[in-house]
């Protein structure tokens, strides 16, 4: 039997990795990926929004792209990942223009709608910085099983629509960073006491993109928690007997 490998910060670890096709309501194709586990259901789904496309985020912004090589295999959780209107990754070319957080709700509705046509469990929504904006402002009315909002600037979310949250019971965590550059904890405490359940979440000594495997570590450590409850705490750690069963941990390389 093989030793446990570390997982470190290239590793991708056994997935059933397919890309997808999106439409929007108004006639947009958008390009995305998911990643289920390999050869089981999966048990919780997570719909990702990347941060703000005009300065370089995209459905392989670094914790996305994380989420999609751990999460299916460590904790059962399918991951889909896609680029808003206009957004460029190496799976394509999402159709439309950048719409500041307007009609990008469209597209993360059309992405909670795949799911949910796939069978897969009640999804989870988690946006990271202009993402999490996205969520906030259209999440309520795709009744998600849940929330995660990852440095939220509330760039684009108005007060009205932040406290639209307060009307319905799904769970929002929000993951600050302590040396966040555009909301830290305090006043991201201020700004969300209009939804008073939602769960502030500090992330000590950490910045707005979450640099570095301690940062990701503690990010996909909590989604997992909120997804899969009744699993024990993440082992970095690829075991070698799944190895064995379920297929080698491999490196990802862009070379």
């Amino acid at each position: 039997m093989n030793q446990s490998e570390e997982i470190r910060a290239t590793s991708v670890l056994p997935a059933d990795r397919r890309p997808i096709e999106l439409t929007t309501s108004d006639g947009l194709r958008l390009v995305g990926e998911v990643a289920l586990p390999a050869g089981r259901p999966a048990r919780a789904t997570l719909v990702c929004v990347h941060p703000l496309p005009t300065h370089g985020g995209m459905m392989d912004s670094h914790l996305l792209r994380k989420a999609a090589w751990r999460l299916p295999a460590l904790a059962d959780i399918a991951v889909v990942r896609f680029n808003t209107r206009g957004t460029t990754s190496t799976a394509g070319t999402s159709e439309g223009e950048f719409d500041a957080a307007n009609g990008e709700g469209r597209d993360l509705a059309a992405a909670v709608a795949w799911a949910r046509d796939q069978g897969l469990p009640e999804p989870w929504l988690m946006g990271w910085s202009f993402g999490s904006d996205v969520v906030l402002r259209h999440g309520v009315a795709l009744n998600p099983a849940g929330v995660l909002a990852l440095s939220p600037p509330l760039r684009y979310t108005s007060p009205e629509e932040l406290g639209a949250w307060s009307t319905v019971t799904t769970p929002i965590v929000c993951l600050v960073p302590e040396n966040d550059d555009y909301l830290q904890p305090e006043a991201a405490r201020e700004r969300f006491a209009v939804v008073p359940r939602a769960h502030i979440v500090v992330g000590e000594g950490m910045g707005h993109l979450w640099v570095g495997e301690p940062a990701v570590r503690r990010v996909l450590g909590e989604v997992a928690a909120r997804l899969r409850p009744e699993l024990a705490p993440l082992v970095w750690e690829w075991p070698g007997d799944r190895a064995d069963s379920e297929g080698p941990m491999e490196r990802w390389s862009d070379l």
